[in-house]
């Protein structure tokens, strides 16, 4: 079976799971690069500055992994998009 890109749905089953996997890797590495600096994004403070920069880490972390699993995948299968 045929996925709407014309790649195996398997294929695009492990696509969607590895930039699943890599956004949540990535998020949490943001998380604890922002504790190791001190920028605590759930610390008690509210909305402070530190922790905006806490909870743009996590983001930035996120997005990351999600672009480092999606080049993984077109390395090893090729651009779902072709």
């Amino acid at each position: 079976m045929k996925g709407d890109a014309g790649q195996p749905f398997g294929q695009l089953l492990i696509l969607g799971l590895s930039q699943a996997a890599g956004f949540f890797i990535g998020a949490v590495l943001g998380r604890y690069l922002g504790l190791l600096i001190g920028c605590d994004a759930f610390g008690p403070g509210g909305y402070s500055a530190s922790s905006m920069v806490g909870i743009g880490l996590i983001g930035l972390g996120g997005g990351a992994g999600v672009q480092l699993a999606r080049k993984w995948y077109i390395r090893r299968y090729g651009d779902p998009r072709v």
